[in-house]
């Protein structure tokens, strides 16, 4: 098969990669769209020392499998876990510590014609539901993490700090509560499909600071982090989405002195993310920014690098 193959210093198209497997467990499936992450551009960068097919978000029609799913379309949520272990035992097999996960570690991924998942990790996409809204789903979940995470009320003040393509999906997921939410970032393009929903978006340099009962940071950035810490008022809740790849270093001193919760927030539930996709609560289309054929795939990750980047996908 086709794919986008890193080998850890070089990123390029192999036209005879091995095509995975399916066995009792997993199926195959034929990817029909894909999404570049930021997380794939931290990988390019040295991130979890992966090497192999990258690509987590993906939609794709089952091709070998249980007899019920073969020709349907699918999602399938990233961590395989072993099932075996304690973590799996009391349910938290995103956490496995012998996990693998699609494209980042240990498993190949979505940036090829072909993916092999386990059949548990697989949803159903509704019939209703246009491969380009589908291939949010993944994403969509780690917005969507962070309601099972925290508690918000309608009173709360909420500070979504960036505006890539995951701030954007918070900001309109933390939205759905009720809370008071605004967002903030650095590219008016971004801001302003925020806008078009009724979510109140500013840019950094209009921005004036003031305590938030809870920020979600979202910018992948050491500064932006900073920024977010300073944000949280006592006693409120920081939300970190970001994965820095490089070494850096901050004072924790504000964490300690005003009591700030901290949560780490990574991957989420798929079925409340494919709800929200299908009742078209959470707008993800103005996101997409170009569609790319899997022969210019390494075009394509250059291109979602760029600054200002919205969603670029892959169609093999």
């Amino acid at each position: 098969m086709r794919a986008l193959n890193w080998n850890g210093s070089e990123f390029s198209l192999d036209p005879a990669y091995p095509t995975p497997a399916a066995d009792d467990l997993s199926s195959l499936i034929r990817v029909r769209l894909a999404g570049i992450c930021s997380t794939d551009l931290q990988i390019l960068r040295g991130y979890m020392g992966f090497r192999g097919v990258l690509g987590h978000e993906m939609v794709g029609e089952v091709v070998e499998g249980p007899r019920e799913l073969v020709g349907k379309r699918v999602v399938s949520e990233i961590n395989f876990a072993c099932g075996r272990c304690e973590s799996c035992g009391i349910g938290l097999g995103r956490h496995c510590p012998r996990r693998r996960v699609m494209g980042i570690l240990g498993a190949g991924g979505s940036f090829a014609e072909y993916v092999a998942a386990p059949t548990e990790n697989l949803h159903l996409v509704p019939d209703g539901l246009s491969d380009e809204e589908a291939v949010f789903t993944e994403p969509l979940a780690a917005a969507f993490e962070i309601l099972e995470q925290v508690e918000l009320n309608f009173s709360d003040e909420v500070l979504v700090l960036g505006d890539g393509k995951l701030g954007l999906l918070c900001a309109q997921a933390l939205r759905l509560t009720g809370a008071r939410v605004s967002a903030v970032g650095k590219h008016e393009k971004k801001l302003a499909i925020l806008k078009k929903l009724g979510i109140r978006a500013l840019p950094l340099s209009d921005w004036k600071p003031h305590p938030c009962d809870v920020v979600v940071e979202a910018t992948g950035s050491t500064s932006g982090l900073k920024i977010a810490i300073d944000a949280v008022r006592p006693r409120g809740t920081l939300v970190l989405k970001s994965t820095l790849a490089h070494d850096h270093s901050l004072s924790l001193a504000p964490v300690v002195i005003n009591e700030i919760t901290v949560v780490g927030s990574r991957c989420g539930p798929f079925p409340p993310a494919l709800e929200a996709l299908a009742n078209k609560s959470i707008s993800v289309t103005p996101l997409i920014e170009k569609v790319y054929p899997l022969n210019e795939g390494v075009e394509a990750v250059a291109d979602a690098g760029r600054s200002g980047a919205l969603k670029v996908l892959l169609r093999p």
